[in-house]
């Protein structure tokens, strides 16, 4: 469950948004959409506590540490930091219970699970976009947080890398985890979820994604 209780972010003194409130509901998938610079990403930091509100708060189902997981931008990353693909996505192991070879099991499944065989050892300077973003998604499977907050998941992965992503993103909605999803692909998420929240600077609007598109009367305002 995400529960936003009049909130307000972004610059210091210049909220992006009108005060937000608004309940998700625990095994909820969501999207968040809006133009460029009205505060998605900022919001998904918020949640995660990443990042302060200027106003209002935040309640959660689940603690932050270990209950929720950010998957961040690529550009978010440092690519010539010396680490391999495999250390990076074994940092999704962070507060596992499992020993080391539970471990070692679960990591060689999620890579395969992402077709990520055989790149193991490759830095991240090697990698292609595609093959970092499915990396970072692995990473992200390997936690067991309750609350995923997915920052345009879909970026720089081809078909294939597509089909994967939405089949994990069923498997963690059957599993009962709450998912909130940045996209600027509105055509792609009007086919795969039912509601969004839409972020401008007058309004945040909540409801069925393609009457958001449509911009229809019936939506709820949300702030």
């Amino acid at each position: 469950m995400i529960h936003c209780q009049h909130l307000q972010w972004g610059p210091a003194g210049q909220p992006l948004t009108p005060p937000l409130d608004l309940l998700l509901p625990s095994g909820s998938l969501t999207g968040l959409i809006g133009s460029n610079g009205c505060g998605k990403s900022s919001l998904l930091k918020v949640i995660a506590g990443l990042q302060q509100p200027l106003r209002g708060r935040v309640e959660l189902s689940v603690p932050r540490l270990g209950g929720v997981a950010y998957l961040v931008q690529q550009q978010a990353l440092d690519r010539q930091f010396p680490i391999s693909l495999q250390s990076l996505v074994s940092t999704g192991f962070w507060r596992s219970p499992l020993n080391r070879r539970q471990r070692q099991a679960r990591l060689a499944q999620v890579l395969d699970d992402w077709g990520l065989h055989g790149l193991q050892q490759q830095s991240l300077q090697a990698l292609s976009g595609g093959e970092l973003q499915r990396a970072l998604l692995a990473r992200l499977s390997l936690t067991d947080a309750r609350v995923l907050l997915l920052d345009e998941p879909e970026a720089a992965l081809d078909d294939h890398g597509q089909i994967l992503l939405w089949q994990h993103i069923q498997r963690w909605q059957a599993e009962g985890r709450t998912q909130l999803l940045v996209s600027h692909d509105l055509s792609s998420l009007s086919q795969r979820l039912e509601n969004a929240l839409q972020l401008s600077r007058s309004a945040c609007l909540y409801g069925p994604i393609r009457q958001l598109i449509g911009q229809r009367p019936s939506l709820e305002q949300v702030a």
